[in-house]
């Protein structure tokens, strides 16, 4: 698959970077009377097809929200499932993400995890820490507010430290302490199965982000699904707060800001 074949719209406004959050999971097992846990293993299946499609499309980074922190509240059964299926996407996916030049990186309080799963994920960071095709960026044990408190101590003990000052605190150096502070952030967030909740994902980061919501459970998202979803995006009009006239005006190169 290439951009030809997606038939965008806009070759030059496809977004840089996608978050999704994948879920119906579960929903989608009851309907089809499947345990929990199945809706799982088809929910796996559905972010290869996703993967690969990103990677065809030109996206440069996709963040997937994998794991929540409080996805830890959930059945024993269901987390080691959970885990259980994480392990194996890292393990036997491995050589599929090199020969797509994707490289893997992970957010969230990891330590949660287990070694074994700890480990697995250091290694294919590793690996693929030179991929260059497209990050993938794997959200686990993740909470926006818990991401955004780790930055506010880490700016604290930076003060004791006497390396930064209390005057210098601005928009720029919070993002500077969050996980992955070089990547931009979501030009577009895609929620699954209909509802209307960012579920504290990357609250920091979707500050201006395109929000859109599909009824597909995550097992039933396809490559047309994510093909809809940046059509819709790219008939927006982003104006990061200014007015549309000043966007044609900008985009022309006439605008130009005050300082």
């Amino acid at each position: 698959m290439t951009i030809e074949s997606l038939k965008l719209h806009k070759r030059n406004n496809i977004p840089r970077h996608i978050a999704i959050i994948m879920d119906g999971n579960g929903r989608w097992a009851k309907r089809k009377r499947l345990g929990r846990i199945d809706g799982h293993r088809a929910g796996v299946k559905s972010v290869k097809r996703i993967v690969r499609a990103s990677k065809n499309a030109g996206i440069e980074v996709l963040t997937l929200f994998a794991f929540s922190k409080e996805n830890w509240n959930r059945p024993r059964e269901e987390v080691n499932a959970l885990m259980h299926l994480l392990y194996e996407y890292l393990s036997k996916d491995i050589n599929e993400l090199m020969e797509n030049n994707i490289r893997i990186r992970i957010i969230g309080e990891v330590e949660d995890l287990s070694q074994e799963i700890q480990s697995s994920l250091r290694k294919v960071e590793k690996k693929t820490e030179k991929n260059d095709g497209m990050t993938l960026i794997l959200a686990l044990s993740y909470s926006g507010r818990a991401e955004i408190v780790r930055a506010v101590k880490k700016m604290l003990t930076c003060i004791k430290k006497g390396t930064l000052s209390r005057r210098d605190i601005d928009e720029n150096s919070i993002k500077k302490h969050l996980y992955i502070p070089e990547i931009p952030d979501p030009d577009l967030l895609i929620r699954t199965s209909g509802e209307y909740r960012i579920s504290n994902f990357l609250l920091w980061q979707i500050a201006y982000t395109e929000i859109y919501v599909t009824k597909k459970f995550w097992p039933d998202f396809s490559r047309t699904d994510l093909l809809k979803a940046i059509r819709d995006y790219q008939q927006r009009e982003r104006r990061f707060g200014r007015t549309s006239e000043q966007i044609k005006r900008y985009n022309a190169g006439e605008f130009r800001e005050k300082n």
